[in-house]
């Protein structure tokens, strides 16, 4: 009886390592990474913002610090970091609604707790604990996309919470919990 290892199952796995090793990290097979860009307008403070958040492959750790820094309380100026799947939100939401990079309206993104109290006492509307202040919500529209169509578009994604607000003319998108209100 030969006890020696089977060389030709040896060399194949040692080939498939190699193959996964060496594999590129793409997301699809076949197609380069996508990089993920988003474009917003700030109505408070009129400052806009492009920028790419996602090389395709990775975050990119500067271009989140700038968005966190953008997303600020403006009332405030503290600065909290945005959840990054927030972006991915929007992202797949303004790829489904506009295809294009057209900037996001922000009404409000990040709320330090003072002004989520503060807002709490002028408005039943707003939730002693919310997504704002963990930097997973953002209020926002889309110039030339109906806001009863863009709400709908994020509902659909079952991603977090999506509220409507058509009196004001926006949505609000959160990382939390699937629900909806408003609709």
């Amino acid at each position: 009886m030969d006890n020696r290892p089977d060389l030709s199952k040896r060399r194949f796995l040692a080939g498939a390592v190699a193959a996964l090793v060496t594999l590129p990290a793409f997301p699809s097979w076949g197609k380069a990474p996508r990089p993920r860009e988003l474009a917003f307008r700030h109505l408070h403070t009129g400052e806009t913002l492009q920028v790419e958040y996602h090389d395709g492959r990775r975050y990119l750790d500067d271009a989140l610090r700038t968005v966190d820094h953008y997303l600020r309380d403006f009332r405030t100026g503290e600065v909290h970091p945005i959840d990054p799947g927030l972006l991915d939100l929007l992202y797949t939401l303004r790829c489904r609604t506009v295809g294009r990079c057209r900037p996001f309206e922000v009404f409000s993104a990040y709320r330090s707790p003072k002004t989520n109290a503060m807002l709490r006492r002028r408005s039943s509307g707003v939730a002693k604990h919310s997504f704002h202040m963990r930097g997973q919500a953002i209020d926002v529209r889309l110039p030339g996309v109906d806001v009863r169509h863009l709400y709908r578009t994020a509902w659909n994604l079952q991603r977090g919470g999506v509220g409507l607000y058509t009196r004001s003319g926006f949505i609000h998108v959160d990382t939390g919990p699937v629900r909806t209100w408003g609709g």
